[in-house]
């Protein structure tokens, strides 16, 4: 049986339709046209762009006859639209590859959880146990402060952030399937270890596949949802992946709860061992799932692709997206080494939000409350179950938020969620870090009332509310859509592992800062959400209702990232893509 190559399948009779328009991009890409005196003569002032990136709603001025939009981009009357619909075939898949979050989610929900168990604390970490349960005198800010506690945390997403430069090549050259299937299979083996373990070293190396098993999910779960999802609908699908994380957090909560009243102070290996529950989901899933098209178009199944795009678009005029989709896969086959080729100076834009991105979205001390949720509390003074109780009524809130943000985000749009979940997250980490100074002031030394105690419980949940609906999900889905197809991967693994970085940064550090910035580190991480949502409302611009392949246009008409790539004069939005860096 002879096989093709993918130039070989691209020049086949059946793509002969679609062969002069890619070509015609290939032109533009290599000697693209000269700019228009007459348009170049109208070009906007920077502070006219400026003001439009921060008010989008206000006006709609015409900018070289073009209409602008929200967040400082502009695109032509009659933009580009692909015709389809969200079919139960897509709905089903995405829901099936979303579950990828559950690992994710569980694993964080159960850490928290079984460190706050007293049986966990007195066979792994009996100086931890005796600190807390002995000296009674002692701070309530350093009670839990063991750097063997906190390495038992943290482990796992250091090797979930070397774990996603490996699952990046796994992606590109095989798809979208076995990375999800790699990932839920390692995550299996690391809950057996943990459930199993012995010492404080078998928990670690548990905790490690556990990593690498998250590592490969986070790298191939986001970009497998963006593009399956229609345009108009992305948000919404690419957030079930947020939407599995919370709801895993919620089950470990419960577990946790349930566990921890078990005889004989074995609670804990349930907690553990049960991981293995959303890895079976996961791993059985991804064997069912269909792949994407951007990923068979790049592999070099073509009609396939075709095939599959009329299957979850539900329509057969799907010719103006496939030929878009044929185009981006043949500009990224020139490209032998993306991670040199992200380095060009037209990437920049998504480049620097795959940093900062995953970076805010740790910043906030969201992962402080998500792992650390049972020991906070505990150190504020509630009892143990009271701790895991609150933990799961915050699971809940969390849910919630997070199905809001699925009905709200195709609507409204990212940046509007992302700056109102900013502000309110400033506003009551403040008002929490107020909160716990006044009764524990600078010693850690003090009690707390049970209606004082709701107090802080309930601006906790609006607190991790706004996230939810927020820097949760926009965290995930923003980098996951922003990139083109030659770099998508290892701009995806750029975030994850990003991601990881600072998740780990946060887990290795939080107990540690606690003892020392005591109350003032809820204002350090109110300090760090200013930041964020002021660099948001500058410099991200609005991505909704945009084709994943047609995304980089909103980089060309905004007031600042507009200098980095290059624009397309004539009224002409297609991609220009630069060539192989080698």
């Amino acid at each position: 049986m002879r096989i093709l190559s993918p130039s070989m399948v691209f020049r086949s009779p059946s793509l002969a339709p679609f062969r002069s328009a890619v070509n015609t991009r290939r032109e533009r890409s290599v000697h693209p046209p000269l700019p228009s005196p007459h348009r170049s003569a109208k070009r906007e002032p920077f502070a006219r762009l400026f003001i439009q990136s921060l008010w989008p709603n206000t006006t709609a001025p015409i900018v070289g006859g073009r209409k602008t939009m929200a967040g400082g981009f502009s695109v032509p009357d009659g933009g580009k639209e692909y015709p389809g619909k969200m079919t139960l075939f897509v709905f089903l898949a995405c829901l099936v590859a979303s579950s990828g979050g559950l690992i994710f989610g569980y694993d964080i929900g159960i850490s928290g959880g079984v460190t706050s168990m007293d049986p966990f604390l007195l066979k792994f970490f009996p100086d931890v146990y005796h600190e807390e349960k002995l000296q009674k005198s002692t701070s309530q800010y350093c009670k839990f402060n063991s750097q063997l506690l906190t390495t038992f945390t943290s482990s796992l997403y250091l090797a979930a952030l070397v774990a996603s430069f490996f699952a990046s090549t796994v992606t590109r050259l095989l798809g979208r399937k076995p990375s999800m299937f790699c990932g839920g299979l390692v995550f299996l083996a690391g809950s057996v270890i943990n459930g199993a373990a012995k010492d404080v070293a078998m928990l670690i190396i548990g905790r490690i596949f556990l990593g690498i098993g998250i590592g490969f999910a986070s790298q191939s779960v986001p970009l497998y949802l963006s593009e399956m999802a229609p345009a108009r609908l992305r948000g919404m699908l690419n957030i079930g992946f947020q939407q599995m994380i919370t709801v895993g957090i919620l089950i470990a909560n419960i577990i946790n709860y349930g566990t921890a009243k078990i005889e004989g102070g074995w609670g804990w290996r349930v907690s553990l061992g049960l991981g293995a529950v959303p890895a079976i989901i996961m791993t059985a899933g991804s064997l069912l799932l269909p792949d994407t098209p951007n990923s068979l178009i790049e592999r070099g199944h073509t009609d396939e692709a075709k095939s599959m795009l009329c299957r979850i678009r539900g329509t057969e005029d799907v010719q103006a997206e496939f030929v878009d989709l044929v185009a981006a896969s043949e500009a990224s086959k020139a490209v032998k080494h993306p991670w040199s080729t992200l380095r060009q100076r037209s990437y920049r834009p998504q480049l620097v939000m795959s940093l900062l991105i995953p970076a805010f979205q740790q910043l906030t001390g969201i992962n402080v409350i998500n792992f650390y949720a049972p020991v906070l509390f505990k150190t504020i003074g509630f009892g143990s179950e009271a701790s895991l109780m609150s933990a799961v009524i915050i699971g809940f809130f969390k849910v919630a938020s997070c199905l809001i943000s699925i009905f709200v985000v195709d609507k409204l749009g990212r940046r509007p969620l992302l700056i109102e979940g900013g502000l309110q997250m400033i506003f009551f980490q403040v008002v929490v870090g107020i909160l716990i100074g006044i009764k524990f002031g600078s010693d850690g030394v003090g009690t707390i009332s049970k209606p004082y105690a709701i107090g802080v419980v309930s601006c906790i949940c609006f607190f991790v509310s706004a996230f939810d609906w927020s820097w949760g999900p926009l965290g995930w889905l923003v980098p996951s859509e922003i990139y083109p197809l030659e770099v998508r991967s290892a701009g995806q693994s750029i975030t994850v592992s990003v991601n990881m970085l600072f998740t780990f940064i946060v887990a290795q550090t939080f107990l540690p800062m606690l003892c020392h910035f005591k109350f003032g580190l809820f204002f350090f991480f109110a300090a760090c959400e200013t930041i964020m949502t002021v660099y948001v409302t500058l410099f991200l611009p609005e991505t909704k209702n945009i084709p994943i392949e047609e995304m980089d246009r909103i980089w060309k008409k905004h007031w600042y990232w507009s200098r980095f790539v290059t624009d397309v004069p004539g009224g002409d939005h297609e991609m220009t893509k630069p060539k192989s860096s080698v």
